[in-house]
């Protein structure tokens, strides 16, 4: 009975929702170079995940140990929450532009890129909270991708000795620099995408030469 309810229900969600959870059928290839994985940012008003709400969304496409520059994605939302004390942070002022979109719309664009990608993100919980709580205010399920944090996957890559103190957390800047990544547009949703995507490519190779690494392992 619960079964037939849950099916019922789902019948009510949109069109895009159900192509989007359709491209889950197909499996994760064994091969890390055949994965899609999506790098992402959010911008938002704030941290509260209930009261404030995504200002951006960046997102760039990693397929084949490969930015593909041509395949991202950066969309701005109508926006009524809005804390001015943010702006000199993310730069992004209420309503900016001409080409401000309605947050459902902007899930609709998103689900629509994303697909059954691997989610990636720095600080990951964050960005996909964010994405769920607007999901959920539209009557929509949670994001059913698996996601990868590069802050944890960096942990991964370091030495254990007693020598060294590992950091509970690493932030986007420490990973920049560790890396040699430019930020000249840090604190946009883009540009934050795109350092993660360079940082994700490099750590990804250091765990390449760990001993029995596989496609399976990096996503359980």
């Amino acid at each position: 009975m619960g079964f037939f309810k849950k099916r019922k229900k789902d019948v009510h969600l949109p069109d895009f929702w159900h192509t989007y959870a359709k491209s889950f059928n197909e499996p994760q290839p064994d091969d890390i170079n055949a994965v899609r994985f999506v790098v992402l940012d959010t911008e938002t008003t704030g941290f509260d995940y209930e009261n404030d709400r995504i200002l951006s969304i960046g997102a760039l496409s990693i397929k084949n140990n490969t930015i593909a520059v041509q395949d991202s994605f950066e969309i701005f939302l109508d926006q009524h929450f809005y804390h001015a004390e943010n702006v000199q942070i993310h730069g992004i002022l209420r309503n900016e532009g001409p080409n401000c979109i309605s947050e459902l719309e902007a899930l609709q664009q998103f689900l629509s890129f994303l697909g059954n990608s691997v989610f990636v993100a720095h600080h990951v919980g964050f960005d996909k909270n964010m994405i769920n709580c607007a999901l959920e205010r539209h009557g929509l399920p949670k994001l059913l991708n698996t996601f990868l944090d590069t802050s944890v996957l960096y942990k991964k890559t370091l030495i254990n000795s007693p020598l060294l103190t590992r950091k509970e957390q690493y932030s986007l800047d420490e990973l920049a620099e560790k890396f040699d990544i430019s930020k000249r547009d840090r604190h946009t949703a883009l540009g934050d995408s795109y350092i993660t995507a360079i940082a994700f490519l490099k750590i990804i190779e250091k765990l390449k030469k760990k001993p029995k690494f596989s496609v399976k392992k990096l996503l359980k």
